[in-house]
């Protein structure tokens, strides 16, 4: 079904609102790559463990994760690339972060909620 195949809306003012509120087509790339880097366990896991520890180096993320090293620095690269994580040297350590301005209420809530709306699902 094209564009054109519904040229009058049945609810004009929604209509209106819909397109005001809607996100253009480059805010919609962007947000939907971020939330891909979401899709990845790794990743997921270490922003929520970011979350409620300030900081940790690569090493110390695998162990606290049960990873390897190598996935551990891997999503890290990754995340860091996104904007999401920044690091802070110690010495030889390299610690990470989530970064400046990151919304950790917001995702640590979100994570939760999403989690049981997805358990309250299996159980129905």
């Amino acid at each position: 079904m094209g564009a054109s195949s519904h040229l009058h809306p049945v609810d004009s003012a929604g209509v209106e609102r819909a397109h005001a509120a809607g996100l253009g087509g480059a805010e919609a790339e962007r947000l939907g790559a971020l939330l891909a880097l979401l899709s990845d366990q790794t990743r997921l896991r270490i922003l929520f463990v970011l979350v409620s520890v300030e900081e940790l180096c690569v090493g110390d993320l695998a162990l606290a994760l049960d990873i390897s090293m190598d996935q551990s620095s891997y999503a890290l690269k990754q995340l860091r690339g996104a904007g999401l994580v920044q690091t802070r040297r110690a010495g030889r350590v390299v610690n990470y972060r989530l970064a400046d301005g990151f919304p950790r209420q917001l995702l640590e809530h979100c994570l939760r909620e999403l989690l049981t709306i997805s358990e309250r699902e299996a159980r129905s």
